[in-house]
């Protein structure tokens, strides 16, 4: 293959997968500082809480996607049987290095929508075939919201 055809795929992949990009990028940058979900007095919007279950389960629904029935033993427990330990809140603050390696895959997050915004004007005004560009692109956009809602 040219390298003029290998830049023709590269545009036109990326255009297809350009949405997705964008969506994972923006709600992953809201899931590294658990923006969707609730915390203290923080309550997420709905709208992002249903986006993060989409990023995560690939479901446009609240809540949890992987409850499943408690064991029978948690169900009918053996009265004799000592109690669990009662599990402890993590309330301790993250490390710097924690932190710091947030704030990083924010930045990331961040760069990576900003690089995929230009890579689809790129695509979009650098070539001749300005159909199937937006095409493309359109493409990208309304399968994975057709396979959400069916």
């Amino acid at each position: 293959m040219s390298r003029t055809t290998i830049r023709q795929w590269h545009g036109y992949v990326g255009l297809f997968i350009a949405p997705s990009v964008l969506f994972f990028a923006l709600t992953g940058a809201l899931q590294v500082f658990s923006l969707h979900e609730a915390h203290g007095n923080y309550r997420p919007l709905a709208l992002v809480e249903k986006l993060s279950s989409v990023h995560k389960d690939q479901v446009f629904s609240l809540g949890h996607h992987h409850d499943s029935a408690p064991p029978e033993a948690a169900k009918n427990p053996d009265p004799g049987a000592p109690s669990p330990p009662a599990a402890e809140e993590d309330d301790d603050e993250p490390t710097l290095s924690t932190a710091l390696l947030k704030w990083f895959f924010l930045l990331v997050a961040i760069c990576l929508a900003f690089s995929t915004a230009f890579g689809i004007w790129m695509g979009l005004t650098q070539t001749r075939r300005k159909r199937l560009a937006w095409l493309l692109l359109t493409a990208g956009a309304l399968i994975p919201l057709v396979l959400l809602v069916i």
